[in-house]
């Protein structure tokens, strides 16, 4: 099964720093970088202000670049709930953009990622960053972490919906839902 031309947008949700990646999947495990960038918003402002500029941001790329499927890393508890809370704040105004578009929204956490990407689902993020780096042919690491966390969950599906479109093809042999 050839998921060649697939446009996956990558997406390192996060209320301050937001990750985004478009890439474009080739032969085999092949992968083009298209697009790669960071959302920022101001810690100062208010909850609703920094959520709609992550809108407005999110809904810009997927109009420009109109990916297949989204990408976005599984929120986990990391042991700060304020974090948390503005993590999954905005991981849900990330994944109803794609909603809102029809486009299939899948999510990964972070060592289902770093295991993808590097082999190793403990990965710090030097070694993902080198191999993202690596993988993509990119002539500089991409810079904050969060840009190369969101072009490592786009490749990370590149690679992984080969086999969840079979999965899903044997579970539903018909083709009906």
């Amino acid at each position: 099964m050839s998921l060649a031309g697939l446009r996956v947008m990558g997406i390192d949700p996060g209320l301050t720093r937001c990750g985004l990646s478009v890439v474009q999947a080739g032969r085999g495990r092949e992968v083009l970088p298209v697009a790669v960038g960071v959302v920022r918003t101001p810690a100062g402002a208010e909850l609703a202000e920094r959520l709609l500029r992550l809108s407005t941001a999110v809904n810009e790329w997927m109009d420009d670049y109109r990916p297949d499927v989204v990408a976005v890393e599984r929120v986990f508890e990391r042991g700060n709930v304020s974090t948390v809370m503005h993590t999954a704040h905005a991981s849900g105004v990330l994944v109803l953009a794609a909603a809102q578009r029809g486009i299939p929204v899948h999510m990964y956490t972070p060592s289902e990622v770093k295991k993808a990407i590097s082999g190793n689902g403990r990965a710090d993020k030097k070694q993902m960053t080198s191999m993202i780096t690596r993988i993509l042919g990119l002539s500089a690491p991409p810079k904050p972490a969060d840009a190369a966390d969101a072009l490592a969950l786009a490749v990370c599906h590149c690679w992984r919906a080969p086999l969840l479109a079979r999965t899903t093809a044997l579970l539903n042999p018909g083709g009906t839902s």
